[in-house]
């Protein structure tokens, strides 16, 4: 589904469960970088967060790009997949943060302490995934 975001209850529930994703993020050259993460989508704001640490290379890939840089989020299980795609931005201040923690907290479970933590925020612009209906 392209034109809107899915809000069927399958596609929400299969975010809530507790899974490894994936975020693609471009590199400075244009090519797609993708390493496996931790995600959180609030589906009544459109937006996915993934905490980090500041100095990965998907937080420099997306520093490089600016705000507005076009990522996509991603997880599967069988024959269920879904995708979030989106424009991202680097937040660093504590408030970003420690709730992006909180949310992750909630689906995966407490994460270490880390001073150099970041988020990725994520504004969803596109959501796909296997058919419910």
């Amino acid at each position: 589904m392209a034109s809107r975001l899915r809000d069927d209850e399958p596609f929400l529930e299969f975010w809530r469960e507790r899974r490894v994703g994936f975020l693609t993020t471009p590199r400075p050259d244009g090519t797609p970088h993708l390493v496996p993460v931790g995600i959180t989508y609030e589906p009544q704001t459109g937006i996915a967060r993934v905490i980090s640490s500041r100095g990965s290379k998907k937080v420099r890939n997306l520093l490089h790009a600016g705000p507005g840089a076009p990522v996509a989020v991603s997880q599967a299980e069988g024959r269920r997949w879904a995708t979030l795609e989106g424009t991202a931005r680097v937040r660093e201040d504590a408030e970003s943060v420690a709730y992006a923690e909180r949310l992750y907290a909630e689906r995966y479970r407490t994460p270490r302490v880390n001073p150099e933590r970041v988020v990725i925020e994520i504004t969803v612009t596109r959501t796909l995934g296997w058919k419910t209906r």
